[in-house]
């Protein structure tokens, strides 16, 4: 008996949740009725009068000349330092120095490394003629506390001035020790 009085009651509860809109329905029939229409005409279009090409013969503005082509093809080095960019790229040469850390030293074979930390982690070795750092940095020297580096930073006009950067294991992530 308590079950079907539940349902009697919900059945009822629910029926009474129907959607009435009739008066919507009304309102947006009185809109459309009373709501002109006005739609603008397209406008009319003169004919323009037929122009003919006469340059085809002419060289096209939009291509190079060949005279412009070797121009512009010639190797112009000064005669002042420049990097070698034929050279392959090592993997430090895509951090600036201000994101590596020196983190220690080690010697194999006679030979002596240092180990660089990035900022993502990445952990490197370098020994003497590695390339590091954005500005094709070689590094000159490795000594027990410290990295020396010879930068190569563009002037401006074409040429390239030497700058000695050092790398230290006191140095941070983010700081960058310049001599």
């Amino acid at each position: 008996m308590k079950k079907w009085l539940i349902s009697v009651i919900a059945v009822t509860t629910l029926s009474g949740c129907g959607a009435n809109i009739d008066d919507l329905i009304a309102y947006s029939a009185e809109v459309k009725a009373n709501t002109p229409v006005n739609i603008e005409e397209y406008p009319e279009f003169e004919a323009l009068p037929t122009v003919e090409y006469s340059a085809s013969n002419l060289p096209s503005p939009f291509m190079r000349t060949v005279r412009e082509e070797t121009a512009s093809t010639q190797d112009l080095t000064p005669s002042c330092a420049q990097p070698n960019n034929n050279r392959r790229r090592h993997a430090l040469e895509s951090y600036g120095l201000d994101a590596l850390q020196m983190s220690g030293i080690f010697t194999s074979n006679g030979r002596k490394y240092a180990l660089v930390k990035a900022n993502d982690g990445s952990l490197h070795k370098v020994t003497s003629g590695t390339y590091i750092g954005l500005f094709h940095g070689r590094v000159t020297q490795i000594k027990d506390s410290e990295i020396l580096i010879k930068e190569m930073l563009p002037d401006g006009a074409g040429c390239w001035k030497s700058k000695q950067a050092t790398l230290t294991m006191s140095s941070m992530v983010g700081e960058n020790n310049n001599v």
